[in-house]
């Protein structure tokens, strides 16, 4: 894997340890955060359904997985599906409920041989149970696993997720719980749904588009952001690979000097 991501980056093989010059191993970003879009223009351009494109960018998450596995990222977190994508025509919804069932039992085996552990950050309540059922029987798979976090956010919106956690912090501060004395980011980070997870370091968005579309909202105020005109079907590990390059090239100052 190490030599065909070299070559994909456009490097020679090296005496030295890495993937290349041009990445250092010791400065990967933990977590990364991608939003997965295009799918559909990509479809559009070649005539095909949108399904199609669905389809294609399903394909792709195991191929950046791999890459992201391969230098030592340890979370990956995809936006999957948002709390406005229910907006969307009901035939391209069912699709996407879908995609989990034909996805996992594809990919599974090569996830686990990986040592990929898969999580889910979002709401439940809403999905169908076919897709509930095969998104927790691939965490129940790897819930043993020690290696990178998967980490799909599906059925999920930033601004569902702080009002839910203002919720309990509320609920907890009236139950004497919590001192409203002691609320500060840290605490508050605790209510979110990931809050057993570090902040992303790097946030990618493919096809151009230049927002955060409700992702992560709270949890990026401080990640660096590369966006690329590339629609994610053919977002390639070389891409992966530039993203990571620009990011080790940043300086991160968290509003210091």
């Amino acid at each position: 894997m190490l030599k065909r991501l070299k070559m994909l980056f456009g490097m020679k093989d090296q005496p030295t340890s890495g993937v290349s010059p041009e990445i250092e191993l010791d400065k990967v970003p933990a977590h990364v955060a991608i939003i997965m879009d295009g799918n559909g223009r990509w479809a559009k351009q070649r005539g095909l359904p949108r399904v199609a494109g669905h389809h294609s960018g399903m394909k792709n998450v195991k191929k950046i997985t791999m890459a992201a596995n391969e230098i030592g990222v340890k979370v990956l977190t995809m936006y999957a599906f948002s709390t406005e994508n229910w907006k969307r025509p009901k035939e391209e919804v069912e699709f996407l409920m879908k995609l989990p069932q034909e996805f996992f039992p594809l990919e599974i085996e090569e996830l686990i041989e990986n040592n990929v552990r898969i999580r889910m950050t979002g709401w439940k309540e809403g999905l169908p149970d076919y897709t509930l059922n095969a998104i927790e029987g691939a965490i129940e798979r790897t819930k043993n696993n020690t290696g990178l976090i998967l980490n799909f956010a599906l059925n999920y919106g930033g601004r569902k997720e702080m009002i839910a956690g203002v919720q309990d912090m509320i609920r907890d501060v009236q139950s004497g719980k919590l001192q409203t004395e002691d609320l500060d980011e840290t605490r508050f980070s605790s209510y979110l749904l990931t809050s057993d997870l570090p902040d992303p370091d790097l946030l990618i968005r493919t096809s151009g588009e230049l927002r955060l579309s409700n992702f992560l909202l709270w949890q990026l105020a401080y990640s660096e952001l590369w966006f690329t005109e590339a629609y994610w079907p053919e977002f390639t590990e070389s891409l992966f690979l530039q993203a990571i390059s620009e990011y080790q090239r940043r300086g991160r100052r968290y509003g210091g000097l």
